[in-house]
């Protein structure tokens, strides 16, 4: 990756988490600044990467190539707005922020200004995330290719054609790790029920986890094909699979993702500006 200045507006977990990867893929610590109002945070960061650190955005940003928005989707519009007047000419803009339009970024930042909007989700934490990432209009593609290579410093990344499917990379990836995470706990507490206890349930349940999606991602087959391979007809994996058609799992989980889809688009609305809603 060609060592463009980068900007990280924000410095939480998920900033960190970039900026860590990034390091550890080779990119230098003297060319990336992470802004964040507070002091234990900059601290945190710098200790830790080496990077510079400072709470004057408007500053950082001026001389910046990239910028990285990572802050909360409820102080969006204010932070825009102050770092609008000073982005730098031809400055690429990524948003990291659940559920904020490129139309509402663009509004404050001026139509003209490249944005790629991403909906990445916490296993990026440990280098094993999931990001979607959609392209605004006037991204060029060495563009897109910074934005790629940032996001996938801590993970895998898919570009998406509309911005109305990020709603959808949200609903499956940004909210999916919650979705296993409830499975995972409901295979616990039924193992123990079983008579395991806590810790021998939660080992093979997580581990069980890791290794069915290890096989998944190695295969040459769909999940389909591979969940029928462990299925022997009569058998226990066969008793416990009826179970849960019965129950409907499919279904139910048709329509949480759905749910998770329509949430994501009221909160890209509430955000637009008042000539961009429909």
């Amino acid at each position: 990756m060609e060592h463009s200045k980068l900007v990280f507006i924000g410095g939480g977990n998920m900033a960190a988490s970039l900026v860590g990867g990034l390091i550890a893929q080779g990119y230098p610590a003297a060319c990336i600044t992470a802004c964040d109002p507070v002091a234990e945070a900059r601290t945190r960061l710098a200790t830790q990467f080496g990077v510079a650190t400072t709470d004057d955005n408007r500053g950082a940003v001026a001389a910046a190539e990239v910028v990285v928005l990572a802050v909360k989707p409820q102080v969006m519009a204010a932070v825009v707005e102050e770092l609008a007047p000073a982005l730098g000419r031809g400055a690429l803009v990524i948003s990291i922020a659940a559920g904020v339009p490129v139309a509402a970024l663009a509004a404050r930042l001026g139509a003209d200004v490249a944005i790629v909007r991403c909906m990445p989700n916490t296993p990026a934490l440990v280098g094993a995330g999931a990001t979607g990432l959609y392209a605004g209009a006037g991204v060029s593609a060495d563009q897109r290719r910074i934005a790629e290579e940032i996001l996938g410093a801590v993970g895998t990344t898919v570009w998406v054609a509309s911005e109305r499917e990020i709603d959808a990379v949200t609903a499956v990836s940004g909210s999916g790790p919650a979705y296993f995470f409830l499975v995972m706990e409901a295979m616990v507490a039924a193992g123990i029920a079983l008579g395991l206890t806590p810790a021998v349930a939660g080992q093979l349940t997580l581990q069980t986890a890791l290794g069915a999606a290890r096989m998944a991602l190695d295969s040459d087959v769909d999940v389909a094909e591979l969940r029928r391979r462990v299925t022997s007809p009569g058998g226990t994996t066969a008793a416990a699979l009826a179970v849960l058609d019965a129950g409907g799992l499919t279904a139910l989980f048709a329509r949480a993702l759905a749910a998770a889809d329509a949430r994501g688009r009221e909160m890209g609305v509430a955000l637009l500006p008042e000539s961009s809603r429909s």
